[in-house]
């Protein structure tokens, strides 16, 4: 029997006490007789492993700018013990073939879980329907659907996804950006986009395939999660939408939470990204939303790219931000103001997206579950270096920022993989095992 024995830390509703792992699972700890490994955790706060509903992991075929590999030794840098990776790889995980590739290389690295998302249309083109089925028949279980990066614009096409997924109690992952409305666009169509004479972005881009989705969800009676939310006009249509019972769910990003349009007066494209950051008036009302629930969870959006495709002009670089490795420290941050407790983190950042993707042995701290655990010594302030960081992607908005909150420890499935700011030995995925759950 392997036993580990974690003594005195500060659990998510602020008591204190002893977790207890035991081949992978929480348990009674007085169960852990004679532990392996006892860890003194006086001081730092456990919250269940995080759970991202939102990565870019590249691979297969942009290896240049990030591997499964090195994507998941990022998630357990920051955290993370499971993450959803995107389906805008090369080729396009639109086939079951390809998901069930991003699945077994997840499984060979060993660091978190990881959980591809398959394509909602064949090449993200918007036109066909991909092989939702199949992907889903596959060893890779797939369960949500995502053309990110690029909008499932056609409403019949959305409407067909979405009555298609419901058969399996599916959830199709909408990228709300109407392609006519933007264009050419660079950044938030405001103000600041006037002065900086770029073209500029609108809010109701956003708003009005969030508006069309919502409807066509409730018409159909399936599951629709809106990514990466960006204006105070999708807060009132996501609560709006929840207040009638519509099947819908929503996440925002960490930078998204903090950074606002003022950043692109630098011209630094670090600051570009999709959607673009919007104004002081939208974080304010993103976090109230994310507070009161009306947003669900925090998805990083984690984007790396290679050094080339960023540090060219504004106009010519590449959108996206990487985030997983300072996730918990910027919403820590961000939400500090609101009295947002380590509870709270736990349901926005764990428990809800775990719910949400199905992930039975994510998101809570229960005896008999997977032992997915972070250990966070808060109060801890530390100044961002992404050249430290084990994504390949630099292409950090938070270089040189003083945050105050520190990953310690992360265990997957029991397996310390993450420990005091190196990174541990990976898990040995096997056929059997609670991750097959």
């Amino acid at each position: 029997m392997n036993s580990t024995l974690i003594r005195a830390a500060r659990m998510p509703d602020g008591t204190r006490g002893d977790i207890a792992i035991v081949d992978g699972l929480f348990a009674d700890p007085a169960d852990a007789v004679s532990p392996s490994t006892v860890i003194d955790a006086d001081g730092l706060l456990a919250l269940p492993g995080l759970v991202d509903m939102h990565t870019h992991l590249r691979e297969p075929g942009r290896e240049d700018a990030e591997t499964v590999l090195t994507g998941s030794r990022a998630a357990a840098a920051g955290g993370y013990t499971a993450v959803h990776a995107m389906a805008n790889t090369s080729p396009v995980a639109d086939t079951a073939g390809v998901v069930e590739q991003v699945h077994r290389l997840g499984r060979a690295a060993g660091f978190t879980q990881v959980v591809p998302v398959g394509a909602v249309t064949v090449g993200l083109e918007g036109s066909t329907l991909a092989e939702l089925g199949a992907m889903a028949d596959s060893g890779a279980r797939v369960r949500m659907f995502s053309d990110d990066g690029h909008c499932v614009w056609d409403p019949l096409v959305m409407r067909r996804a979405l009555e298609y997924v419901k058969a399996f109690d599916g959830i199709i992952a909408q990228h709300a950006q109407e392609p006519r409305l933007t264009e050419g666009a660079q950044m938030n169509e405001g103000a600041v986009s006037a002065q900086l004479g770029l073209p500029g972005w609108p809010a109701v881009a956003e708003e009005s395939i969030i508006a069309r989705d919502v409807l066509l969800a409730e018409h159909v009676g399936s599951r629709l999660h809106v990514c990466h939310v960006s204006t105070a006009g999708s807060v009132e249509l996501i609560r709006w939408a929840k207040a009638r019972g519509i099947r819908v769910t929503a996440e925002v990003t960490p930078h998204h939470l903090i950074l606002t349009d003022e950043e692109v007066r630098s011209y630094d494209p670090v600051f570009k990204v999709n959607p673009p950051l919007r104004t002081e008036e939208d974080v304010h009302a993103l976090r109230a939303a994310l507070a009161d629930g009306t947003i669900d969870v925090v998805g990083t959006d984690h984007a790396p790219h290679p050094a080339e495709h960023k540090c060219v002009e504004w106009t010519a670089a590449a959108m996206g931000m990487v985030g997983m490795e300072t996730a918990l420290p910027v919403v820590a941050h961000a939400m500090a103001d609101l009295d947002f407790s380590a509870s709270d983190l736990a349901r926005v950042m764990s428990a809800r997206p775990a719910q949400i993707a199905g992930l039975t042995h994510h998101g809570s701290l229960q005896i008999g579950t997977g032992a997915n655990l972070v250990l966070v010594e808060q109060d801890a302030a530390h100044t961002v270096d992404p050249d430290l960081h084990a994504t390949m992607g630099r292409n950090s908005p938070f270089r040189g920022r003083t945050l105050g909150t520190r990953i310690v420890d992360t265990f997957l499935f029991g397996q310390r993989v993450y420990a005091a700011g190196a990174l541990g030995a990976p898990l040995a995925f096997t056929e059997a095992g609670p991750w097959n759950d």
